[in-house]
């Protein structure tokens, strides 16, 4: 019996892809294999010695200790893609509410008052205020194009836009999934200097902190719009501010509030509605259910932020070891020794690196004596084993 925390609720389409034969899930919950989480913070949580992997309902895991993870072999799953339609569609609305001025036309709507003869007066007489401006032919720069950013590029080209996109890490599968009309930048500041529009669809990291700068901002043709749906930090939100009041930059949309920026009336602050549709939050529930059973039944790893992939069907009816690892040489000669002068016979072997880490899978021909298992936990740069029978 398998047991999973949940630290948030989790979508019950998720939940069901663990049958409860052999899954306990539970809120509090003693000694838990794994942990479910959606937003909230474990940076300052005792995490349980027990714990394998973290699953992430969600693509951005920043409230996740992912470094101290690594460092335990506990492997960090996310969603990735899982909400890409949903932010598409705010990041398109956005767009839309800011060059037809949506927002402050509304509210404008709302505070008229008087007979409808009167409403009509003002509304004749107040309309020429919020004049805006049509998509086609105007250019979106998308930078990051991971699921979301292919995404808005396709919608965006849908719509009539020119769409130039920059991804220095772009993967062959969302290559293959974007237009070919989709125009290749060579930098981010090549994207802000030909761009009426800029969305960001980066993780926060410390080299995209305040990438949209006061300079970059500068660099883009005058009345542009910045769109910020990934996270907060990536986007100068004083360089804005001050680019809104001087007249440089048409508006700002983004899913962040603060005292900064909420009240401005350039600015579309959204309460980080990103993922926030019955949709996204069953994908992500469904998508990271999937892969966290996948990890504990087979070893298996699909999407994770820290470890590589690696996925190797089962040989045979034998156990399998998984066995987490610092990325140094021999590692693959120490375990292998170990298990022969057990006497085990491997059947097959799976290595694989990512950054400092590695990750090994072997299936084997019978069983694993306790002493081989031990031997192979205590090699140096060894973060854990597990036998799965």
């Amino acid at each position: 019996m398998f047991k999973i925390q949940t630290l948030n609720n989790i979508s019950i389409k998720g939940l069901e892809r663990l049958p409860r034969a052999r899954y306990e899930v539970a809120s509090e919950i003693i000694n838990p294999d794994a942990i479910l989480v959606r937003s909230a913070p474990m940076h300052d949580m005792e995490i349980p010695p027990t714990v394998k992997a973290i699953g992430r309902a969600g693509a951005g895991v920043n409230n996740i200790p992912v470094e101290a993870m690594s460092r335990r072999g506990v492997v960090v799953f996310n969603a990735p893609g899982a909400n890409a339609n949903a932010v598409k569609e705010l990041v398109l609305a956005a767009m839309l509410m800011a060059a037809r001025n949506i927002p402050q036309a509304w509210d404008f709507a709302r505070g008229l008052s008087g007979s409808d003869a009167a409403i009509d007066q003002l509304v004749e007489a107040g309309k020429k205020r919020f004049v805006g401006f049509e998509l086609p032919g105007r250019t979106l720069g998308v930078i990051g194009l991971g699921a979301i950013g292919v995404q808005v590029a396709n919608a965006a080209h849908a719509l009539g836009m020119e769409v130039i996109g920059y991804d220095p890490e772009i993967t062959v599968s969302r290559a293959w999934q974007l237009s070919s009309e989709v125009r290749q930048a060579h930098s981010v500041d090549e994207v802000v200097t030909r761009s009426q529009f800029v969305s960001v669809h980066v993780p926060l990291t410390d080299s995209t902190r305040g990438m949209i700068n006061a300079e970059r901002i500068r660099n883009m043709p005058r009345d542009g719009v910045i769109l910020n749906f990934s996270r907060a930090g990536i986007v100068d939100d004083e360089a804005v501010i001050a680019a809104l009041d001087e007249g440089r930059l048409w508006a700002y949309a983004c899913d962040f509030p603060s005292a900064l920026i909420k009240d401005h009336p350039r600015v579309i602050a959204l309460p980080h509605l990103g993922a926030s549709t019955r949709e996204a939050e069953e994908n992500c529930a469904i998508m990271v259910a999937e892969q966290i059973r996948d990890f504990l039944e087979n070893g298996n790893i699909r999407n994770s932020v820290n470890f590589p992939d690696v996925v190797m069907p089962r040989t045979g009816r034998g156990p399998r070891l998984a066995i987490a690892n610092a990325n140094v040489p021999n590692m693959l000669g120490q375990i292998s020794a170990a298990l022969g002068e057990a006497g085990v016979n491997i059947l097959d072997m799976y290595n694989k690196s990512r950054g400092e880490v590695a990750y090994t899978l072997v299936d084997v021909d019978g069983e694993v004596p306790q002493a081989a298992v031990e031997r192979i936990r205590a090699v140096d740069g060894v973060l854990n084993i597990r036998v799965i029978y």
